[in-house]
C-alpha cells in the first residue's frame, strides 16, 4: 500500500495538519517538528501529493510551455533545457504543441483547465499579440525568443533579430561577396521579417552590393532545400544568409545535389548554432544565439513573476556572435 499522510502522522506522533504544514512551502513549523515528520516520511517512503498541496497553497507550480516550432531541431535543445531548468527550480513544465494554430484561444482554454501558474511562449515566429492574450486573461506570461520592443506589453527574452540581419550582411560584405541573398523563414514570422529588415538595412549602405531576398514555407530542412533549388534554377547569388540553421542545412543539401561546394562555389551563413551545425558533415558558419542564457533568464523571470505577478513587462535582449566554420570564404 502507498503510505499516506495519516501513516506519517501516526509514525511521527504528530497531527495530520503538522505533516501537511511540513510539506507546504512557506508554512510555519518548528525545526524539531520538521525533523520528526521528515524522518517518518523517509522510513515509510512517503512523498507528498503535489496536486493535493496545490489545493492548500493555491499554487500548482505548473508552467505552460507553448510552442509551434517542433519540426526545428533547435527546439529539441530548447525544450530539453527548459524542462530541466524548470524542474531544478521545483516547477513543473506542461508542454503545449500548437501545430498549425496561430490563435491563442485553444491553448488558453487548456492551460486554464490545468490552472497553470505562468506561461512561457517559446517561439520566434508568433506575434506579440499571441502572448498578450494570456496576459489579458491575467495569467503571467513570458515570450521567449519573442520580438524585441523597447516598451513590451509582456515580458520578452531573446535576441534582436534586426541586428542579426545586419550582422549577417556585414559578414558577407566583409568577405567581398558582391551578390548576396537572404533566405528567410515563413513570411508571416516576426523573426523572418526582422532578419530580412536588418539584412536589407545594411545592404543599402553599400550601393555596389546586389541583394535579393525571399521567404520559405517554414523553418525546416525541406523548406530550405526547396528555396535553394529554386535559387539554383536561376542565377544564384554568391552567398546567402539563411535565417535559421535548419534552412541552411536544407540549402547545403540542394547545393550538394548540384555538385556545388560551400565557401568555394556559394557561401552560406546561418543563425542559431544548434548542435548539429557543428557536425563535420555540415561545418556551418552561423550566428550563435545564446540559448542557454536566454532560457535561464526566462526561468529566472518566471520565478520573479510568481512572486510579483504585476511586475512591469521588460525586454531582456542578449547579444549574438559569429561562429566561424567552413561555409564562407575567409576574410
Amino acid at each position: 500500500m502507498t503510505p499516506t499522510l495519516k501513516d506519517v502522522a501516526e509514525l511521527a506522533g504528530v497531527s495530520r495538519s503538522a505533516v501537511s504544514r511540513t510539506f507546504t512551502e512557506g508554512a510555519s513549523v518548528s525545526e524539531r517538528m520538521r525533523r520528526k515528520v521528515e524522518l517518518a516520511a523517509q522510513k515509510l517512503g512517503y512523498s507528498p501529493n503535489a496536486l493535493a498541496s496545490s489545493l492548500t497553497t493555491g499554487r500548482t507550480k505548473l508552467v505552460g510551455l507553448v510552442s509551434n516550432n517542433f519540426q526545428n531541431p533547435i527546439f529539441l535543445e530548447v525544450f530539453d533545457l527548459f524542462t530541466k531548468t524548470l524542474q531544478e527550480r521545483g516547477l513543473r513544465p506542461l508542454i503545449v504543441n500548437l501545430s498549425d494554430e496561430v490563435e491563442p484561444e485553444n491553448s488558453l482554454l487548456m492551460l486554464r483547465q490545468y490552472s497553470v501558474d505562468a506561461i512561457v511562449v517559446a517561439s520566434s515566429t508568433l506575434p506579440t499579440s499571441f502572448a498578450s492574450a494570456f496576459n489579458d486573461s491575467d495569467i503571467p506570461v513570458i515570450h521567449t525568443f519573442g520580438r524585441f520592443d523597447s516598451f513590451p506589453k509582456v515580458h520578452v527574452v531573446g535576441i534582436d533579430n534586426i541586428e542579426c540581419g545586419r550582422m549577417a550582411a556585414r559578414t558577407l560584405i566583409a568577405r567581398e561577396y558582391k551578390s548576396i541573398g537572404y533566405l528567410g523563414g515563413p513570411e508571416g514570422s516576426t523573426s523572418a521579417q526582422d532578419r530580412h529588415r536588418g539584412f536589407m538595412e545594411e545592404v543599402v549602405l553599400h550601393p555596389a552590393i546586389k541583394a535579393r531576398a525571399r521567404y520559405s514555407a517554414g523553418y525546416s530542412f525541406e523548406a530550405g532545400r526547396i528555396i535553394m533549388l529554386e535559387e539554383l534554377s536561376e542565377k544564384p547569388a554568391e552567398a546567402y544568409f539563411c535565417g535559421d540553421d535548419i534552412l541552411s542545412i536544407g540549402a547545403l543539401s540542394a547545393m550538394h545535389t548540384h555538385g556545388l561546394k560551400p565557401s568555394k562555389d556559394i557561401g552560406i551563413i546561418g543563425l542559431n548554432d544548434m548542435q548539429m551545425s557543428g557536425w563535420q558533415s555540415f561545418d556551418l558558419t552561423t550566428i550563435r544565439q545564446p540559448v542557454k542564457k536566454i532560457i535561464k533568464a526566462s526561468v529566472d523571470l518566471v520565478e520573479e513573476i510568481l512572486l510579483e505577478p504585476n511586475k512591469e513587462p521588460e525586454a531582456l535582449i542578449f547579444p549574438c556572435e559569429i561562429v566561424e566554420r567552413g561555409t564562407l570564404r575567409k576574410e
